[in-house]
């Protein structure tokens, strides 16, 4: 009975470390005897003891590397620093795991490589400006030169590029006196459209002023006009009511001679004053003559 207990555990200490559970996004590289078996992707497996081992755990999902600055020389001879970040999974676990030694190094080392060849082709300023290009040209080339190590680059990315400390002073000069220069542009443009708006102001109001003046001159000539006019009319209506009424001769040439008063001070052009006042018929023509001319 003791050693059935004792056969009993051995085999559940040989056994059970012998089944196998693959988790999602994960799987198993088995080597049979000291060579490739199979690929165990996620699920339950059963290797057999001591000729099985699981040689390999290897992650399918997209992993990140950020890679330490490496020095670079542009076609114009500035050294600067330049770190990258890429961006790869692997699609090929078997060929990941017997293609190269230390992948992740691999990587890192073609890296450096493929970019100071690229870099080599441009001078600092087109460095500076592009960084899609690098991108795109780093990635094509990684992606082809991995294919056989089982690695997919999706992407490359140019984390930092760090001329040296007196290009940057340069720089910065360079960019402050850009901001003056603009800022200069911009005052000057102000300046100019201030002054435009406070001139065609000025002009709107002289126009205005002057449309005002012109105006007022108007109502008050109308105006003048027509208290004459009303005047006139009234020592007419005046005169006439005395002669309808019956008044004598004295009355109306004292009439007359207020009414030609007051048209002498008016716009009247034309006066004719008859010899005989005492005759009311000639008076009458002489008012009738002066209305004439006034109209």
């Amino acid at each position: 009975m003791e050693l059935l207990i004792i056969i009993l555990i051995l085999v559940l200490i040989i056994v059970l470390p012998s089944i196998k559970v693959v988790p999602q996004s994960k799987c198993f590289i088995i080597e049979r005897l000291g060579s490739y078996y199979a690929t165990w992707n996620n699920g339950l497996h059963f290797k057999i003891p001591f000729i099985d081992r699981v040689s390999g755990v290897i992650s399918l999902k997209e992993m990140v590397k950020d890679f330490a600055p490496q020095p670079v020389i542009t076609k114009d001879n500035v050294t600067m620093q330049i770190d990258t970040v890429v961006y790869f999974q692997i699609t090929d676990p078997k060929l990941y795991t017997y293609g190269v030694d230390n992948p992740i190094n691999a990587i890192e080392n073609l890296t450096a490589t493929t970019l100071r060849n690229i870099i080599g082709e441009l001078e600092l300023d087109q460095t500076l400006t592009s960084r899609d290009i690098i991108n795109s040209k780093m990635r094509s080339i990684l992606d082809e030169a991995t294919d056989p190590w089982g690695i997919k680059i999706n992407r490359v990315e140019v984390k930092n590029i760090l001329p040296p400390r007196d290009i940057q002073e340069a720089m910065e000069k360079q960019m402050r006196a850009e901001r003056e220069r603009r800022e200069a542009i911009l005052r000057a443009e102000g300046e100019k459209k201030s002054s435009i708006l406070i001139a065609e102001g000025q002009k709107q109001s002289a126009i205005l002023n002057a449309e005002a003046e012109k105006e007022a001159q108007i109502k008050a000539a109308e105006g003048q006009a027509e208290a004459i006019l009303k005047v006139n009319t009234a020592e007419a209506e005046a005169i006439k009511l005395l002669k309808e009424a019956g008044a004598d001769k004295s009355v109306l040439t004292l009439k007359s001679f207020d009414a030609l008063e007051k048209v002498a001070n008016g716009n009247a052009t034309k006066i004719i004053v008859p010899s005989d006042l005492q005759n009311v018929a000639t008076l009458g023509t002489t008012i009738s003559e002066m209305f004439k001319d006034n109209k």
